[in-house]
């Protein structure tokens, strides 16, 4: 009989509950209780919603981000957070974003916040991690109370768990040792904190532990290979059953490694690695489980049932009751209940599953593995004709944008002259000072703006009502920004919902849902657009709002857009074509925009591209591949404008040292990127390698409500200006202001231009 099991389920309820009992606790309108309370509240839901499977993970759950979870549990608390004498909560958001609620601050005695912990994307998805902190001193010490308080939950409900930890070596492999030592050194440390936690559960009454080893589906050294031969090794005295689980690729060459390490199963993404599954099988000890994850967790189409069985059932005949069934990785990574939704129109819909539908899927599968095809007939055929509706859609096959794409030469993605010249020319006609200022976009989305959309939506006011109130954020936008003496002006993009939903919008071949939310990091929470078939752009997106707003000012406006690779990444995308496809179309139609732009008069045009690195294969060996397709996408995308004309692209919380080279073919005037919360390391890479162009190092790391000083800022950018020439280097915050309030945003860009003032002066 195979047995069900999942991952890790959505945490942010299907209404984005915790988002809201979150953000209500850090603004002191509901008490630290209230938000313990929603915790609560939602963990029982969730394993009600898992209460057919026959194990449950339980300690997915998090206030922030599992991660920073396993950082308390191991008692690795940054050294400028210890001391706190506050509830554990509150100094867990103190890591997590700088500090926690007003009110827990006044009371444990503080002056202010904290530096929050660098944050970077979880291998290549969307979701962000606090990065885990190490020095040659770091010690560990157990404090497993989170954890037993859920699992104590969970028992009491009757609920089958399985508890879910992150693994020691991949905790290792992901976090930063602040000092350049030797993060495999602390292993001999860790370890016996491990073992201690892991007798903890079985003391509890566990009989399986997950314990999540990602990093396998990465090419690892023989010293990280070593690592995990030793790691499990020592705890494999445990009383407790590992199932040790890998997600998001291929094992390949570490496919014998992990067969032969002393676990009792093995869980494996058989979406991506499928390959590496007869090899298992081959090598694995016979009393071995193996788990198979073969719906996948990070898309929304529906499974290919019948396909997917007539793979699954020889395996089941050799396997028998060793083999387990289940999502491939954490459903973390896609909405919560498909059911609810109301926006979707019913031909898309039959296309898809959020997490419910995915464990149903689960279900189905298991059944028909133990009981036969013909126990869930009906489930069978209904799945087989959603999938074939799907493949034969005309709404999927647009014979125009093929035949668009098939005319894509070399030339698409080339400038008329190169940097050097276009500087000549664009500084000749902006007339900027020395080291610029400028924001990345968006501004706070307010109350008053949040609430016209709603109304817009709702059908309460008309379209002429919607675009005077967003007409109205704007002017303001551009009146502070004038105040501030910002040289380079935003509009603040009042009128987008998010910086892939707005776009896709507007484009064919994309559907939208109503409460399809996911997790990015903390609160913060995106609603992916779903990407289902080819794409063209039937009308100009952003010109009439751009040229609205360079009408209130003589200083330049830049129009804003996001690029073609973060909107295929930030996307649930179609999976019966090439990503690279995709892609391509996608360029095509924000090239027609930018061209739009200029035609409009715009001359700093920014095409934001934060999600380019996320995008990376997990092995360097196919990172070529990728980095070819996606930098010529942004250069089909921004190449077709004159020398005067001005691009711009941003990127944001991702490590791209190694990627230094792809960005600079990507040849845009300026990037700016997020160096704030990393204190300038990421600009490392400019040690090494001469970058061409101009640069903004983020100055204010907006994803805390920190407010920066003038004299941080100077330090900052002087740290810069060691690797990058003064004369080519910007002044901006890290990322988009749309998460903050007005009265942050003001006083932190006040500090930023006379950052820049002070900047001046001193080269002057």
């Amino acid at each position: 009989m195979a047995r069900t099991h999942n991952l890790g389920f959505p945490r942010i309820g299907a209404k984005r509950e915790l988002k809201f009992a979150q953000e209500a606790y850090w603004k002191g309108q509901s008490s630290l209780a209230e938000l313990k309370a929603s915790g609560a509240k939602l963990r029982q839901r969730h394993w009600e919603n898992q209460a057919g499977l026959d194990l449950v993970p339980v300690g997915d759950f998090s206030f922030y981000d599992q991660v920073l979870d396993m950082s308390f549990t191991l008692g690795n608390l940054p050294e400028r957070v210890r001391g706190f004498h506050g509830d554990v909560l509150d100094n867990y958001f103190r890591v997590a974003r700088g500090r926690s609620a007003q009110a827990a601050e006044a009371h444990a005695g503080c002056c202010g916040g904290v530096a929050a912990g660098e944050m970077t994307k979880w291998f290549d998805t969307n979701y962000h991690y606090i990065v885990p902190e190490f020095t040659a001193g770091t010690e560990f010490k157990l404090d497993a109370g989170r954890l037993l308080e859920q699992l104590a939950e969970a028992q009491a409900q009757g609920v089958k768990a399985k508890p879910v930890i992150v693994g020691p070596v991949t905790y290792l492999a992901i976090g930063k040792a602040k000092d350049d030592s030797d993060r495999l050194a602390l292993l001999p440390r860790l370890l016996p904190v491990y073992a201690q936690l892991l007798e903890t559960l079985a003391a509890q009454g566990v009989e399986w532990v997950q314990i999540d080893e990602p990093v396998l589906v990465t090419e690892l050294d023989a010293a990280w290979q070593g690592a995990f031969e030793t790691a499990y090794g020592e705890l494999k005295t445990s009383r407790v059953k590992l199932l040790l689980a890998t997600y998001f690729g291929q094992l390949l060459e570490n496919v014998a490694l992990a067969a032969r390490l002393p676990v009792a199963g093995l869980h494996v993404d058989a979406v991506n690695g499928r390959d590496d599954v007869l090899p298992l099988i081959e090598a694995l000890p016979a009393d071995s489980v193996l788990s198979l994850g073969v719906v996948n967790g990070r898309n929304i189409w529906k499974t290919d049932l019948n396909a997917t069985l007539d793979w699954l059932e020889p395996l089941a005949q050799r396997l028998g009751e060793r083999l387990w069934i289940a999502p491939s990785c954490s459903l973390l990574h896609v909405p919560v209940d498909l059911a609810s939704e109301q926006k979707l129109d019913a031909e898309v819909k039959s296309w898809l599953a959020f997490a419910l539908q995915k464990l149903d899927e689960v279900r189905v599968l298991a059944q028909a593995l133990n009981q036969g095809r013909q126990a869930v007939r009906a489930e069978l055929d209904a799945n087989g004709a959603d999938i074939q509706a799907r493949r034969n859609s005309p709404r999927v096959n647009n014979p125009a944008v093929k035949a668009a794409l098939a005319k894509v030469d070399a030339r698409l993605g080339e400038r008329q002259q190169p940097y050097a010249e276009r500087a000549a020319r664009q500084a000749a006609l902006l007339k900027l000072p020395k080291f610029p200022t400028t924001t990345i976009g968006s501004f706070p989305q307010t109350a008053d703006i949040r609430q016209a959309r709603s109304q817009f939506k709702a059908g309460e006011i008309d379209e002429a009502a919607y675009q005077a109130a967003m007409r109205a954020e704007i002017a303001r936008s551009v009146r502070e920004q004038e105040a501030l003496g910002l040289d380079v002006l935003v509009h603040g993009e009042a009128e987008r919902n998010d910086m892939v939903e707005y776009f896709g919008e507007q484009l064919d071949g994309y559907a939208f849902s109503q409460f399809g939310w996911v997790q990015s990091y903390g609160s913060r929470c995106v609603k992916p657009p779903i990407l289902f078939g080819d794409i063209s752009r039937p009308k100009a997106m952003t010109v009439e709002w751009i040229r609205y707003a360079q009408s209130l000012t003589d200083k330049p406006m830049k129009g804003m857009l996001t690029g073609p690779v973060t909107i295929l990444n930030w996307s649930f995308v179609r999976d019966d074509q090439p990503r690279a496809v995709s892609c391509r179309q996608l360029a095509l139609a924000i090239r027609q925009e930018v061209l739009d732009l200029e035609q409009a008069g715009v001359r700093v045009i920014q095409i934001d591209e934060a999600a380019l690195r996320e995008g990376l294969p997990l092995r360097r060996a196919q990172w070529q591949e990728y980095l070819d397709w996606a930098v010529e996408c942004f250069r089909i995308t921004a190449n077709g404008v004159a020398d005067e004309t001005q691009i711009h692209t941003h990127m944001c919380y991702s490590e791209f040292n190694d990627i230094i080279a792809s960005i600079a073919d990507m040849d845009a005037d300026v990037i700016t990127i997020e160096t704030s919360r990393s204190d300038m390391e990421l600009l490392d890479a400019f040690d090494d390698f001469k970058y061409p162009n101009e640069i903004g190092p983020g100055v204010y790391d907006i994803h805390s409500p920190n407010i920066p000083t003038e004299a941080h800022m100077v330090n900052l950018m002087k740290k810069a200006a060691e690797r990058i020439p003064a004369e080519r280097l910007w002044v901006n915050p890290d990322c988009g202001l749309k998460t903050r309030q007005w009265n942050e945003v003001i006083p932190a860009l006040t500090n930023m231009v006379s950052a820049a003032r002070a900047l001046r002066e001193s080269v002057a």
